[in-house]
């Protein structure tokens, strides 16, 4: 792995290398800003209709002032506590605010977050809060030559910048030209779930449709990605296609390029 600035550049054990666009502080207060305002429309929609209810039924009706206030106070905490890592496990990285910012979490490795390391970058956020309004976070993000919070610390993880997939000016003419010819012998694997791959996930195949008539190791580093995709997405490794794994990973990825070109 190498760091230059806001850039960051991962050499796999394969040889591939891999490069990312550190998220600066900016970006991510606007993603961080998103999300506030997201948090802050569900609770006033939840508490909102628990005293519309409370008016129209008198559903506490009975019931101490103290537990009412504990009520509020859980739902509350449960928003702020569940929302980050409740998205950032479902979409792989990325909450409302990132995803519309174009941003992810990865770890600093290069591969994509667990479910763990979601869960411990959000539960250091309280100390990053402190004393208030992220004082500490900003101030470890600005002393940090990636930007990175204490929670990124904690869990090894990193915010980077979203590569839009394929976009044209990220490709040169020849490497597109290349990219149009690759056209498997056979079709996706059986019940392969082409919907829920990610923008990393089409970038990394089509990194390896364009380097993989030069790598060494070809075949085993199709596997390896291969595995990896099944893994992540919770399929079955005994399911992943034998013999020629880069034919399978080709086959996916013209068919996740014509369902983004739909």
């Amino acid at each position: 792995m190498t760091n230059t600035g806001d850039f960051l550049r991962i050499d796999t054990p394969e040889n591939v290398t891999f490069d990312y666009d550190v998220a600066g502080i900016g970006s991510r207060f606007l993603a961080a800003l998103v999300d506030t305002i997201m948090l802050v429309l569900l609770q006033v929609i939840v508490i909102g209709t628990l005293i519309l209810l409370e008016i129209q039924f008198s559903i506490f009706e009975g019931i101490a002032s103290g537990w009412v206030t504990a009520v509020f106070s859980f739902i509350a905490f449960a928003f702020f506590w569940g929302y980050y890592i409740f998205f950032e496990i479902i979409w792989n990285g990325q909450t409302p605010g990132k995803r519309w910012v174009k941003l992810r979490v990865i770890r600093v490795d290069g591969t994509p977050v667990t479910a763990a390391e979601v869960i411990i970058r959000n539960l250091v956020r309280m100390i990053d809060l402190l004393p208030a309004g992220y004082a500490v976070g900003v101030t470890t993000m600005f002393l940090n030559d990636k930007s990175r919070r204490l929670g990124d610390l904690a869990a090894g993880t990193i915010v980077v910048h979203e590569r839009p997939a394929g976009a044209p000016e990220t490709r040169t003419h020849s490497e597109l030209a290349a990219l149009a010819t690759v056209s498997p012998r056979e079709g996706v694997p059986a019940g392969f779930p082409l919907e829920r791959l990610t923008d990393r996930d089409f970038q990394m195949l089509e990194d390896f449709m364009l380097r993989r008539y030069h790598l060494p190791n070809r075949a085993s580093l199709a596997r390896h990605i291969l595995v990896s995709l099944y893994k992540r997405l919770g399929l079955p490794t005994e399911a992943v296609p034998q013999g020629e794994t880069d034919d399978a990973l080709a086959a996916l990825y013209v068919a996740a390029r014509s369902r983004r070109q739909e």
